[in-house]
């Protein structure tokens, strides 16, 4: 078996069939997709050495070699042909997002493939959910766990730092906790969605104009946040950062419920800070870009050093939205 001889054993509609069902995961482009799931086929292949095409991919659960040369004939066999060092470089990208296992001897790449939970035949009907506020006793390490994830794929880490993410979240519960809101599962209350609005003094509205990387304080080292809080009662805070707007895939559906609350929460907080008008955000993955668009918001400024960017609506803009009245299409988020 040779990465030349794929499309023999694992034909190409077959392959868009697996890309399709793994888009919805953050941080997975469909080149990260289709690199994947070529990689997947022939590691099958080559483990049970068959010369019989493949109905259906399963989990690898044994190591598996696979040379930095291969992936690259895999990965660039349908463009323009790319070095072992970039294959290289997709497999730890493709290990980042969870997707592979990889292990390195020193002289021999070994690979083992789990199943992604995307593709797992059983899909129960998800719990009824609501919405509430967040609760910095319960709520901070599942929701760390939620936000951890949706970080991992920028930092090629499988361990974005859960802990120091709850530690930011019970701080600034600390310091303003209106602005923190859940979606929570009815049944047992744990949240699957999270969304942070957090005013920031007028010293820190200079940072939404500048690199979209200083506002990665979640999935950064730096201890020091560029965007201070503001407190209740400040005339001069006019800026409102949605720090975090997150709910895991097979809640999404809900998303007009967390949308809705949104508007409700912002509306509270302008009894607190009298002179809002303004409402930043940060797309990390264009995941969430078509409802960002939907809603109005458009692009401030983008940063060469990665895919991220500033988006912008006015506060009285977003507050006007029947959210009703939004398109199906840009709430579905899958």
């Amino acid at each position: 078996m040779t990465p030349e001889c794929l499309d023999q054993f694992f034909s190409k509609s077959q392959r868009q069939h697996y890309v399709q069902r793994l888009l919805g995961r953050v941080g997975l482009t469909r080149r990260r997709a289709e690199c994947f799931v070529r990689l997947w086929a022939y590691l099958q292949l080559k483990q049970t050495d068959t010369s019989a095409p493949l109905s259906q991919l399963k989990p690898i659960d044994r190591w598996v070699d696979c040379t930095c040369r291969e992936a690259a004939a895999l990965f660039y066999a349908e463009s323009e042909r790319g070095s072992e060092r970039s294959a290289g470089m997709m497999l730890d990208k493709l290990m980042a997002l969870g997707l592979i296992q990889k292990q390195f001897d020193g002289n021999t790449i070994a690979i083992a493939i789990p199943q992604p939970p995307e593709l797992h035949q059983t899909n129960p009907k998800p719990a009824r959910v609501i919405v509430d506020q967040f609760d910095p006793r319960c709520d901070a390490i599942p929701v760390a766990n939620l936000l951890a994830s949706r970080y991992n794929w920028m930092n090629n880490s499988t361990t974005a730092v859960p802990y120091r993410i709850t530690e930011l979240l019970r701080q600034w519960a600390d310091g303003y906790s209106r602005g923190m809101r859940v979606l929570r599962r009815s049944d047992n209350l744990n949240p699957v969605g999270f969304c942070l609005l957090y005013p920031t003094t007028r010293d820190s509205e200079i940072h939404f104009f500048g690199p979209p990387t200083k506002g990665l304080h979640l999935s950064g080292i730096a201890t020091e946040d560029p965007f201070i809080l503001a407190a209740p009662g400040d005339e001069t805070c006019r800026a409102v950062f949605i720090r975090s707007w997150n709910i895991a895939p097979e809640y999404e559906a809900q998303s007009l419920l967390l949308l809705q609350d949104t508007q409700s929460t912002l509306k509270a907080m302008q009894q607190d800070f009298p002179s809002l008008c303004d409402l930043h955000t940060l797309i990390i993955h264009r995941h969430y870009e078509p409802l960002a668009t939907a809603l109005g918001f458009q692009k401030t400024g983008l940063d060469s050093q990665a895919a991220i960017y500033w988006m912008y609506l006015a506060l009285d803009r977003f507050l006007a939205i029947d959210m009703e009245a939004l398109p199906a299409a840009s709430l579905n988020l899958s």
